[in-house]
């Protein structure tokens, strides 16, 4: 009996896995297929010469490059804001918070995890208004605006990633540096941060790609179809996301459609990029801390 239950575990894992990979092909080769007929330099440069694009930033007019670089700096921005509070959250509570504190705040974390994201995207719009009329200084829908709802957006996984990476290191990893003279700092940040890595990586790799496909915050708070490359943090700004659904919703022929199909398969290259930068980066981390 447990012989056969074990087997149709295995069956069932090796379905679900197929099914899943499946999936993601299909959708990805469906992308694919609808993107070729657009896919050449002018998709992204439309007709301003590549190397004037990026070494003179010059304009670039009916090309996808204004929204890749807002969806870079966007999903770097947001990414870079909530990071350093995501980590210190996620390490007080699985380190230093206990009792009734530490299930209330987890229990807190994990409801705004589900929070919508047009809620949130509402929530960056009513801080827009707040801060352009209490302000001298005049505030509209930016890129920072937008970052910083994107980065309360992924907050809780962040901090949760971190706290259940440190919670599931093994009790003896715990005692070991402090019964040999260390403080509870050098402990934290020493030996337990750099043993969960690869946890903490899961939460961060999360956070990147909601940020990077999220539409319903970005825009309420600062995307614009023809803003251009983004001028400062205050000023508006193009996302793949959003050029995605304004294209999808509002496309005259059959060639603007393929532009749409086009810039998603862009943006899933964008989100490659930026998980595979963040892994190159967290296994430089992970050796620096180990030569410490």
């Amino acid at each position: 009996m447990r012989v056969a239950g074990q087997r149709a575990i295995t069956a069932w894992s090796w379905i679900s896995s197929l099914l899943l990979t499946g999936s993601v092909v299909t959708v990805v080769g469906f992308v694919l297929i609808k993107s070729l007929p657009v896919l050449h330099w002018r998709l992204i440069f439309g007709r301003t010469p590549p190397l004037e694009a990026l070494w003179r930033w010059a304009p670039v007019t009916g090309g996808l490059w204004p929204a890749i670089g807002g969806t870079f700096f966007l999903v770097i921005t947001a990414v870079g804001l909530a990071l350093p509070f995501g980590l210190g959250a996620g390490i007080y509570l699985a380190d230093c918070a206990d009792g009734r504190l530490k299930r209330g705040l987890t229990l807190l974390f994990d409801v705004l995890a589900g929070v919508p994201s047009i809620v949130v995207g509402l929530f960056g719009f009513s801080l827009t208004i707040f801060l352009h009329r209490y302000l001298s200084a005049r505030i509209y829908p930016s890129l920072l605006i937008s970052a910083l709802a994107l980065a309360f957006l992924v907050l809780p996984y962040l901090i949760r990633g971190t706290q259940e990476a440190l919670e599931n290191l093994p009790n003896a990893l715990r005692l070991i540096a402090p019964a040999l003279g260390a403080t509870r700092m050098q402990n934290i940040f020493r030996v337990l941060v750099p043993k969960a890595l690869d946890g903490i990586a899961g939460g961060v790799l999360l956070s990147i790609g909601r940020c990077a496909e999220d539409t319903a915050v970005i825009m309420l708070t600062g995307a614009v179809a023809s803003a251009g490359l983004p001028k400062s943090l205050l000023g508006s700004f193009e996302a793949l996301p959003f050029y995605i659904y304004y294209i999808s919703s509002q496309y005259r022929d059959p060639q603007e459609l393929q532009q749409g199909y086009g810039a998603a398969l862009i943006l899933l290259l964008v989100c490659a990029v930026l998980l595979a930068t963040s892994l190159i980066l967290k296994n430089l981390l992970a050796r620096r801390v180990r030569g410490w």
